[in-house]
């Protein structure tokens, strides 16, 4: 008699059938016969019989049957339950069954199968740990929702049916890690072996990272190895969705879906009413978008502080920024060209003005340092130069002191060049170049603040600007066009400077270089970087808008992007956001050397211009 079915009526087999039916009843009949053997003997017999016996062959047929029959409520509970019963003798050698076994599904499952499963698999990796990697890696995978499930993962969140599933998961790994602390390591490369290919629909990829913060809520030893995998991938999903991409996405869409709604006022409102909570259309771009929502929203509810805050919540929120800090500088300072990612800097420095201190503290002191790479001391410089100029949440005091030590450390540079006759460079003084280049885009994109007052006019006149942009290492040679010519109107409007001249005379060399070789080549332009630069995700965007700083034109700005005499109109397809912010290109290297040179200068050297005001 069987342990987990009564006898079947296996007389039909004996009929005539015809066609389809015949084949029917022969595939019913095959696995009649098939599983009737492990359905009567079950699993405490088999591997009785394997380890009295030596004979797998049971075994293997059991395991067999797990994999291939559809079992109702109460055999799964009856199997899972012999399986507790004998888990001492669920030697290694039977791999096979325990995967099996693991595998079995019971997370839709009665309540009575997933309290029955999560105690024979507590007890398995507690008495067996060499199963450790197998059960948690069941156990993780179901954290991965399926390509159908999106309804159910509304901005990366899951729906009410859905948590409730996922509860008993992390309650096994919860007691699993208390149970077991070796388990901690084998997580960590389960999270990361599992974690979804960057490509896949974003209610993927956003539902297993809320899985992940989900662990930290009771395991928050992981933080530091979790959030370093974490903002690994983020990168990887932030270099595959280029702003550029996104945007012409975004463009596209906006001329569609206006040709769309032309005549259809109240599709047009219903849009305007729901745009703030929508994402971009790029695919990736909207995994990224996600993403970042539910990591701004995990940091707002874990490091933003008030008056009744405990004082448990002030070290958990110190412990994050500083793991957080951390992180910056291992994952995402070395990283180039990155657009979006380290707006996760950005956004948890704004939520207490200790943490934009520490933040700029640890880049100040990595840019003095002359034992750091001068590649890493050049990312640090553009971090500084992006953070003060758009960090609305920054007291104009601590833009002006970091201002006056830039600057003091550039005009000690000049004078130990002068004193050893150093080259000019730009391998050899590339840190220096970086650090003039922030100087200049600091004032030119701060302009209004720094030119308010009499008494601010004064402290820009101590900072020699005059000295800083004609010295012999010539650094506006090097800085970008736009930043150039944007410091250059405003030094000239307010007698700080006269950097004209210089840039033509920069300009000529340039033009004598190429009539010279007869061909164009590229200039020889710092390689730069601003990563705080107009954000353009729109789901997450709402973290960003109230603290960031778009740029705005002053009256000293006489080169206007809309219409200008050199042709470089706004294009009707041009995002909303390069129009309240156009102080630098996006691309910022040059990409088409094909133009003459005198078209080089006329397009980047207009005098008087503000920067960044063409494609």
């Amino acid at each position: 008699m069987s342990f987990y079915t009564n006898k079947t009526d296996v007389t039909s087999i004996l009929k005539t059938f015809s066609g389809v039916k015949r084949n029917q009843a022969n595939a019913v009949a095959i696995n009649k016969v098939r599983f009737s053997t492990p359905k009567e003997k079950g699993l405490a017999e088999s591997v009785r019989v394997a380890l009295e016996e030596r004979n797998f062959h049971l075994v293997k047929e059991f395991t067999y049957f797990l994999r291939e029959a559809e079992l109702s409520d109460d055999e799964v509970v009856i199997i899972i339950k012999d399986a507790k019963r004998i888990v001492h003798n669920l030697t290694p050698e039977f791999v096979t069954v325990v995967e099996a076994l693991l595998s079995l599904n019971w997370k839709k499952r009665s309540s009575e199968i997933i309290e029955a499963y999560t105690e024979f698999c507590i007890e398995l990796m507690v008495t067996h740990n060499r199963y450790l990697p197998i059960g948690v890696s069941k156990l993780i995978v179901h954290w991965i929702p399926g390509d159908m499930d999106e309804s159910d993962w509304v901005h990366g969140c899951p729906s009410e049916h859905a948590r409730n599933e996922l509860k008993p998961i992390h309650k096994v790994l919860d007691r699993i890690l208390t149970a077991v602390p070796m388990a901690f390591d084998i997580i960590i490369d389960a999270i990361s072996a599992k974690f979804p290919y960057f490509k896949k629909p974003y209610h993927v990829t956003a539902g297993y990272l809320y899985n992940v913060l989900w662990l930290l809520e009771y395991k928050p030893i992981f933080e530091e190895l979790v959030f370093q995998l974490v903002l690994q991938k983020i990168l990887l999903l932030d270099v595959n969705a280029p702003k550029d991409e996104i945007e012409l996405e975004m463009n596209d869409e906006e001329e569609k879906v206006e040709a769309d709604t032309l005549f259809e006022i109240d599709d047009v409102f219903a849009e305007n009413v729901s745009k703030s909570e929508k994402s971009v259309s790029h695919p990736v771009g909207k995994t990224l978008d996600v993403c970042l929502f539910l990591l701004y929203k995990f940091f707002d509810g874990k490091c933003r502080l008030n008056e009744n805050s405990s004082e448990q919540q002030r070290r958990t929120a110190n412990r994050l920024f500083k793991m957080l800090l951390y992180l910056f500088d291992e994952v995402l300072l070395p990283s180039h060209n990155t657009h979006h990612v380290q707006f996760i800097l950005f956004y948890a420095t704004s939520l207490r003005s200790v943490y934009s201190e520490a933040f700029l503290d640890s880049l100040w002191t990595k840019v003095q340092n002359p034992n750091v790479s001068a590649v890493i001391r050049h990312a640090a410089v553009g971090y500084m130069a992006s953070f003060l100029s758009r960090a609305r949440f920054l007291p104009l005091s601590t833009v002006i002191f970091y201002l006056k030590e830039l600057t003091k450390w550039a005009h000690a540079y000049i004078d130990d060049s002068d004193a050893y006759k150093q080259n000019c460079s730009l391998k050899a003084n590339l840190v220096f170049y970086s650090v003039c280049q922030a100087v200049f885009y600091l004032i030119a994109f701060r302009a209004r603040d720094l030119t308010a007052s009499s008494k601010d006019l004064l402290f820009l006149q101590s900072l020699q600007l005059s000295r800083l942009a004609m010295c012999h290492l010539n650094p506006l040679r090097y800085c970008l066009a736009p930043v150039a010519t944007a410091f250059a109107g405003v030094t000239r409007t307010y007698q700080l400077a006269y950097c004209h001249t210089v840039l033509e005379r920069n300009a000529r060399r340039k033009l004598a270089t190429v009539y010279g070789h007869e061909k164009c080549m590229p200039d020889e332009t710092l390689e730069s970087f601003f990563p705080f630069d107009p954000y353009v995700l729109k789901l997450s965007k709402k973290y960003i808008d109230s603290n960031y700083m778009a740029y705005q034109s002053n009256d000293t700005d006489e080169y206007v992007y809309g219409s200008n005499k050199y042709g470089h109109s706004r294009k009707r397809g041009d995002s909303e956001m390069l129009e309240e912010d156009e102080f630098l290109i996006a691309d910022k290297r040059p990409k088409n050397f094909d133009l003459s040179k005198s078209q080089e200068f006329d397009k980047q050297f207009h005098f008087g211009s503000s920067s960044g005001f063409y494609e």
